[in-house]
Order: C-alpha cells, then sequence, then structure tokens
C-alpha cells in the first residue's frame, strides 16, 4: 500500500532528524516496540511511588545489591518481583519467536507460577 503525500512527508522530515531510523529495517522497528510497549506495561504494574522508590533504590546501590543494607535489598526484591521480569522476558521472546514457544518457556514452570 503506498503512503499519502502526508505520511511520506511525516517519514521524511522524521529521517532526515533521526538518520538511524533510515539505517534499521521496518521490522526491527516494530519488534523493538511492542519490546518497549511490553516493558512499559510490567512497568505500570507497580505505582508511580513504588516505581519513585525503584529508581532512588537502584540509584543508591548503584546497581548493586552489596551497597544496599539488608532493608533496602528486601524491598528492591519485592519491587522487581511485583514487575514480574520472568514474565517479561518470557512474553519479549514469544514476540520475538518466529515459531510459538511452549508456555512453560514464556511463563515458567508452573511451580513458579504459584
Amino acid at each position: 500500500m503506498p503512503l499519502s503525500p502526508l505520511s511520506r512527508y511525516a517519514a521524511e522530515r522524521v529521517t532526515s532528524r533521526l538518520p538511524l531510523l533510515r539505517r534499521l529495517p521496518v521490522m526491527r522497528l516494530l519488534a523493538i516496540g511492542e519490546v518497549l510497549l511490553l516493558a512499559k506495561a510490567h512497568l505500570d504494574r507497580l505505582e508511580p511511588d513504588e516505581r519513585r522508590r525503584l529508581v532512588l533504590l537502584l540509584r543508591e546501590g548503584r546497581l548493586r545489591r552489596s551497597r544496599l543494607t539488608p532493608r533496602q535489598r528486601g524491598e528492591l526484591e519485592r519491587l522487581i518481583a511485583k514487575a514480574a521480569p520472568r514474565e517479561f522476558f518470557g512474553q519479549a521472546a514469544q514476540k520475538l519467536s518466529p515459531v510459538p514457544l511452549p508456555e512453560r518457556v514464556v511463563r515458567g514452570p508452573r511451580r513458579e507460577r504459584a
């Protein structure tokens, strides 16, 4: 389906400002967009106060758990668990995979899901 003149003009303006977009194939851009939407959905599981606290703990620990107190580590683990990283990575793999993945790969073993 050919682009309308307005769409073509908008695409040219965006790619002229961001030359990296010209080098990326459209399918990769779509895949990146899907994974970003998935990441946003998982971060939205946290309340705004929890997201701020997560960022604060990550900064305070400088991305190292050993620099946090035991109480802060527990809080960080709880916040990360609430965002469901295992499920995020499984769903991202499912989105990027050319073939359907088994449920145990996407969501983890049954004992982990409970």
